[in-house]
């Protein structure tokens, strides 16, 4: 299964605690943030990152539908 993870950046706040929290699937990018890959195997880190966002910014989608954040 493969999932894809986009970060909004007019959302990000930069706080770097996706990096912080699976630094194989995020990076910081300036005063943002972006993913190592836009396409992953599905993995349970890039759903808690999407989650613990304090912007709400990481989208994890599964084909067409939306996997996280788990809101």
């Amino acid at each position: 299964m493969t999932w894809s993870v986009e970060i909004d950046q007019g959302q990000c706040l930069g706080s770097g605690m996706c990096a912080g929290l699976a630094p194989d699937l995020f990076r910081p990018e300036g005063a943002s943030a972006e993913p190592v890959r836009k396409e992953i195997a599905a993995d349970e880190r890039a759903l808690d990152a999407a989650d613990q966002c304090p912007a709400l910014a990481i989208v994890v989608r599964d084909g067409r539908h939306t996997v996280g954040p788990r809101r």
